[in-house]
């Protein structure tokens, strides 16, 4: 190799330096830095800078070991820390904050600006800049070819894959590919990875044969096996035989099962439990009955649903409320002490509205505005939640209540819900609180009603507190994909000596599916609940 190209390997590859450079090249790296110090700038020890680079900052903090190769463009306010490379035709401009071992690949730009375009009358060009910066953590390897926007902070020991557009902050330790940049994996574990979500979906869907088998008494359905079958049971059934494959629950075909589920629906238009006929008189929302009958509005109807029928006659409830008993059903319902319970009947009641819409029978003008309305009124403006927190388990009653409140009204009819920065944050609270999600503590329930909210929350909007919503996401993925018991499915709770159920096995795979999505990896699945915990909402409004 001759000297003329020991020379540009020093500047394509700086990080040669120490092994080839000739006396005279390195007498003159040392002139050039001192060039680069008598300007200002703070260079370290043991660097090299390419002077094919363009190095012109404003202000330029260079860590030990750092190296800058040619055609490198260097301006704004740059602090890059010790043993990071910025490599050849690689853009660092703006306010930008690099740590230490910071990997750049080729043709990478870090934009730490923005543009003005907000006045119509000026060209852009004219406009002023803004520069929110960006960060970069420890220890991060972002690949060729990638762009990162301003306002973008990259966690540490996270790798961006080549080509990636980064657009919002990434997580520690996350791998992150495309355009824009979505999370594919934790490099700290495997348990949420596409592969492992994968894996553990192909064991679900093998042993999903024998798991409904074992809850199928000869004649009915049954949450676990030898207890008494159950509406919720049959429900649970076909929901888990839609997700995991693709079909009717066996031994019965379509038919049998939409002839049992519609001929489970009373003279009063609702299904009572097995056994019983009589609904429980004198409770909040009149009509709708009792609390295991207000469920079977959602599980028999989604059962229907799933199965392409829908209820064979109206829900009579829904038909003799009008605005005014709306209001007057809600303000009796306990929202303040106990919202879960009061969400679970105001859930019935927007399921109830949603079937008689969807069915296209009339529904009194006015009850649906009252619904919503009234829910609106009377958040929490602290917590854009309903209820307050309590000492003996915080805000567990508030949350899982949001979520059933919720469900079955604003995600179920479609209608955004505004104010959900404050939400995520009670959220997210509550998601580190040890008095439900300690070990052994919580249940499906408590994951599903953390989870489905912060995937609805932020289906429109990622930027608040983002990185740490996958972070709860990543750690229910993990939990849940251990909890499987083959050939008999999720237990409801996690506490030792929990056994699997039809209704666990039901809510975690749905649980999972959404700590999957908010993680970009719910493909890897292959399954996407259609049912009671369905993402997409089961009617628009107009």
């Amino acid at each position: 190799m001759d000297e003329h190209e020991i020379a540009l390997r020093e500047d394509y590859a700086p990080w040669s330096f120490g092994q080839l450079a000739s006396p005279a090249t390195r007498a003159d790296q040392a002139a050039y830095q001192d060039e680069l110090r008598a300007r200002g700038h703070t260079i370290g020890r043991d660097c090299v800078v390419s002077r094919l680079a363009a190095v012109h900052p404003d202000t330029l903090t260079l860590g030990d070991r750092s190296t800058v190769a040619a055609y490198a463009h260097l301006s704004g306010d740059l602090v890059i820390g010790a043993d990071c490379t910025v490599n050849v035709s690689t853009v660092v401009r703006g306010t930008v904050r690099l740590g230490d071992a910071v990997r750049i690949g080729g043709q990478t730009s870090l934009l730490g600006f923005d543009h003005g375009m907000a006045d119509l009358t000026e060209p852009i060009f004219r406009q002023p800049m803004s520069s929110l910066g960006i960060t970069v953590g420890d220890d991060v390897w972002i690949g060729s070819h990638v762009v990162v926007l301003d306002g973008v902070r990259i966690g540490s020991h996270a790798v961006v894959g080549a080509g990636s557009v980064v657009t919002r902050d990434v997580p520690e330790w996350a791998v992150v590919v495309g355009n824009p940049a979505r999370v594919v994996r934790d490099r700290r574990t495997v348990g949420a990875s596409p592969d492992a979500l994968r894996s553990f979906a192909d064991q679900a869907r093998a042993d999903a044969p024998d798991l409904l088998a074992r809850h199928w008494d000869g004649s009915a359905w049954t949450d676990s096996p030898g207890r008494e079958p159950t509406v919720r049971a049959h429900c649970d059934a076909v929901e888990i035989a839609d997700l995991l494959l693709g079909t009717p629950p066996a031994p019965w075909s379509r038919a049998e099962h939409l002839a049992r589920l519609r001929g489970w629906q009373a003279d009063d238009g609702l299904v009572h439990e097995l056994g019983s006929s009589v609904a429980v008189p004198d409770l909040p929302l009149p009509g709708l009955g009792d609390d295991t009958d207000v469920y079977h509005l959602l599980c028999v109807g989604y059962a229907l649903d799933l199965l392409g029928s829908g209820w064979p006659a109206p829900l009579a409830p829904v038909a003799t409320l009008d605005p005014a008993g709306v209001v007057r059903a809600l303000q009796d319902l306990d929202f303040p002490h106990d919202a879960w319970s009061a969400g679970h009947r105001a859930d019935a009641l927007g399921t109830a509205l949603t079937w008689e819409l969807r069915a296209g029978r009339p529904v009194p003008d006015g009850v649906v505005d009252a619904l919503l309305g009234w829910l609106l009124v009377h958040r929490d403006p602290g917590t854009g939640l309903w209820g307050v927190a309590r000492d003996v388990d915080g805000l567990r009653l508030p949350v899982n209540g949001f979520y059933r409140t919720v469900r079955g009204t604003f995600a179920q009819l479609g209608v955004d819900l505004p104010g959900t920065e404050a939400t995520i944050d009670a959220i997210l609270r509550h998601a580190a609180d040890p008095r439900t999600f300690g070990p052994g503590r919580e249940t499906a329930c408590d994951a599903l009603d953390v989870l489905h909210p912060l995937w609805w929350l932020t289906r429109h909007d990622r930027r608040h507190r983002w990185p740490e919503i996958q972070q709860v996401a990543r750690t229910h993925a993990e939990r849940i994909v251990r909890r499987w018991v083959p050939g008999r499915g999720f237990a409801f709770e996690t506490g030792p000596g929990g056994t699997p159920t039809l209704q666990g096995t039901e809510m975690w795979l749905a649980t999972l599916w959404y700590a999957a999505d908010l993680l970009d990896q719910s493909d890897a699945l292959g399954y996407r609940p259609r049912g009671v915990h369905r993402p997409e909402a089961a009617l628009t409004l107009g």
